[in-house]
């Protein structure tokens, strides 16, 4: 895994809890779930290719 993943991870989590800061305080707290989920989303699509090449890497070592 690489590094520049971890940095993308902690920065989308800065901005979603800023944006999810900024629109509880101005009472839209339904467009700070939405922006929370979003945000969820996203890791989420980063993170699966690295998942992928976990569990593939795992059966490689297994049929070795």
């Amino acid at each position: 895994m690489e590094i520049d993943l971890i940095f993308k991870i902690a920065a989308i989590g800065l901005i979603v809890a800023l944006l999810n800061q900024v629109l509880t305080k101005a009472d839209k707290s339904e467009y700070a779930t939405v922006i929370t989920l979003v945000g969820i989303i996203i890791v989420l699509m980063m993170i699966i290719p690295e998942i992928k090449d976990l569990f593939s890497s795992v059966k490689d070592f297994i049929d070795f």
